[in-house]
């Protein structure tokens, strides 16, 4: 598989297209102004409690208090806490070496917060979910440090190895090294990217993201509730830093700056890899340039179509999303049962990229095209399985039902993607309204004697392959056509126009293809 990351900068914001073999998977958009982006570290203040929900608003600086759950504690809460009152008040008792920190006891799962959270401290808090909707962030205590084969938590010493690794001698190659460069007081855990590493490559990992939580105790020395302490990479080293693999071909940038970021972030962490990435400088769109724009408006939208003349039906409520898979005009020679299979298997895949693309989350629910036979619908489980292996996002996949529908639940961190692509209509400019169609040739004909008038004898009319037709409808000398000719004394030539509106027409003189403005 391919994979192509092109970056659109603008006055705006940044653009950012994920192309898998050619095929757009995810969109991204990064505006100037955003805020409060998935992995930004913050030092929140506590307002109130909520026994009844068992949380707690903190204000990180958003017009509406974050939400932080006892759940999202983490069981090393009171630890935290410690750190950030001697970080705040610049007094580090372990000195460069944060592995002589004194760990506080954990915390209960089952506990309440008003055992642990008491006199609205101020904490370390990391965003969970964006703002979406009315809703302020979600914020975890959990805190975590995402580099490019590891994931560093502090105040504690476990070592996990990623799911996606299955192989038990590779597991365990891992879990050696690791072990051996974890430095205490830090939890590891290894990404799905390590497989393969060597210990070199561990850790220099593992040194940046330390390098990191230092930078965070020094930030934090001094600060006032509500700051920003540590924001997440942007988006562009994000994408790199989890997908960066063989796979990718191309990165191509628009902006000089972006582009000596994103080299200097290659070199850092994959230098064989800086050659990829290229300086689009040329008089189109990049975005036009790669077809990028085409897709966009074809994927986004009520009703996505297929190759095969099948189609989706995407239907949002406040609850949960509805697709339904449609066979359209797919041929149905082989059979009902293989052309629903054949459907849903297309449909599968499809539905996978609009989920990245749309970024769509929380419960879906897709209605395929009912099959009878058990194996039938496992393979079409097995497919949807496979192809939303390459998702970022969490998620949960039930086989289908009896009723034929299958059920998926998908992690929600961010408000889902909507572009509009729906265009303003050129007959009615948008009112929904045109002018009688029973008057349109009179108007026509109002308008060729005032261009007589004007000394025109020679005419083309462009107008709606429809309007055509009405228009030169008849015998020879029958025709609406006709009747002009004769009674003006002119040769008018009437053409069929398919981008025009049904009630639009245009007038170009026959001698030089000038258009005529009226």
């Amino acid at each position: 598989m391919n994979k192509e990351l092109i970056i659109n900068s603008s006055n705006e914001g940044v653009e950012i297209a994920l192309l898998e073999d050619k095929k757009l998977v995810e969109l991204h958009f990064e505006k100037g102004q955003n805020e409060f982006a998935v992995g930004d570290l913050y030092l929140g203040k506590v307002k109130r409690l909520m026994p009844g929900l068992n949380a707690a608003f903190v204000d990180v600086g958003y017009e509406r208090d974050a939400f932080l759950h006892y759940t999202d504690l983490s069981p090393y809460f009171r630890s935290l806490l410690k750190f950030t009152k001697l970080s705040l008040d610049g007094n580090y008792p372990w000195g460069k070496d944060f592995g002589k920190f004194q760990n506080e006891p954990e915390i209960l799962k089952t506990g309440k917060i008003t055992e642990v959270v008491n006199h609205k401290p101020e904490v370390l808090v990391q965003v969970l979910k964006e703002p979406i909707s009315n809703k302020g962030p979600r914020l975890s205590c959990e805190i975590s440090l995402p580099g490019r084969f590891v994931v560093l938590t502090p105040f504690n010493d476990v070592v996990a190895i990623s799911r996606k690794i299955h192989s038990a001698d590779e597991r365990k190659r891992l879990q050696r090294i690791v072990e051996a460069i974890k430095p205490k007081n830090f939890g590891i855990i290894v990404r799905t990217a390590a497989e393969g590493k060597n210990t070199a490559e561990l850790h220099n990992d593992v040194l940046d993201l330390v390098k990191m939580w230092t930078d965070i105790q020094n930030n934090l020395k001094g600060a006032k509730a509500p700051k920003l302490i540590m924001g997440e990479q942007d988006k562009t080293t994000s994408i790199l830093r989890d997908l960066l693999n063989e796979s990718f071909q191309k990165v191509v940038v628009t902006d000089k700056k972006v582009l000596q970021e994103t080299k200097d972030y290659i070199s850092r962490i994959a230098p064989e890899k800086e050659d990829i990435v290229s300086y689009h400088n040329g008089g189109s769109n990049v975005f036009d340039h790669y077809g990028i724009t085409k897709q966009v408006k074809a994927s986004f939208g009520k009703t996505v179509n297929m190759s095969s003349g099948s189609y989706l039906i995407i239907e949002h409520t406040e609850a949960l999303h509805v697709i339904d898979v449609n066979s359209g005009t797919r041929s149905a020679e082989v059979g009902q049962e293989q052309n629903a299979l054949a459907t849903n298997l297309e449909a599968a895949e499809e539905i996978a990229r609009q989920l990245r693309l749309r970024d769509l989350g929380g419960i879906i629910i897709i209605d395929f095209i009912d099959m009878k036979l058990p194996n039938n619908k496992k393979q079409v489980l097995d497919a949807m399985e496979q192809a939303l292996s390459s998702d970022r996002a969490r998620h949960t996949i039930l086989p289908v039902s009896k009723f034929g529908l299958m059920q998926i639940t998908r992690q929600r961190l961010r408000p889902e993607l909507n572009i509009s692509t729906a265009e303003v209509c050129p007959s009615c400019n948008g009112t929904g309204k045109i002018g009688p169609s029973i008057l349109i040739a009179d108007e026509i004909e109002k308008d060729i004697a005032y261009l007589i008038n004007q000394g025109h004898r020679e005419l083309t009319l462009h107008v709606h392959p429809i309007l055509e037709a009405y228009l030169t409808k008849g015998k020879l000398f029958t025709s609406i056509r006709a009747k002009w000719n004769k009674k003006y004394k002119i040769k008018l030539k009437i053409e069929k126009d398919t981008n025009a509106g049904l009630t639009q027409y245009q007038f170009f003189d026959r001698k030089t293809d000038d258009l005529i403005k009226i």
